[in-house]
């Protein structure tokens, strides 16, 4: 075999190993996000929601990134159309959670500013006192 052929086999390899990694990485995010937001949604933690979708968009932009890397060393048209496809959706659902996660921030800032507003009228000092309210109504990130 000639040198060439070796550092392909190699290149392949890496590669390979590569995908793996950045697939594992992708899928421990995803299980550590949807576990953590499990147990904040049972402890009835704020801002659970955001939390998640954050999770979700870190897990796929690491499935991604795989995806990408799988790029280089696709060799037939078929897998490659197929590839482009789930690059697609991957890319569709990435958009759609960052829409969310904008969304869910201006909620939990007007609930912020409707605690303060509220604070407000019933005579509390803006500085101290207000921290302490809108932390007990969890809308402090």
């Amino acid at each position: 075999m000639s040198l060439l052929h070796h550092l392909e086999e190699i290149f392949y390899i890496a590669v390979q190993y590569g995908i793996l990694l950045l697939e594992c990485a992708g899928a421990a995010v995803l299980l550590t996000a949807a576990v953590k937001c499990m147990i904040g949604w049972v402890k009835k933690a704020p801002h659970v929601r955001l939390n998640l979708a954050e999770g979700i968009s870190l897990a796929l932009a690491f499935k991604m990134g795989g995806e990408v890397l799988r790029t280089v060393i696709v060799r037939e048209w078929e897998e490659l159309v197929i590839l482009g496809a789930i690059m697609l959706l991957r890319a569709a659902m990435t958009l759609i959670i960052h829409w969310e996660i904008k969304e869910e921030k201006e909620h939990i800032s007007e609930a912020a500013a409707e605690a303060r507003l509220e604070a407000l009228k019933r005579g509390l000092s803006v500085d101290g006192e207000l921290e302490d309210e809108t932390d007990k109504l969890g809308l402090l990130p």
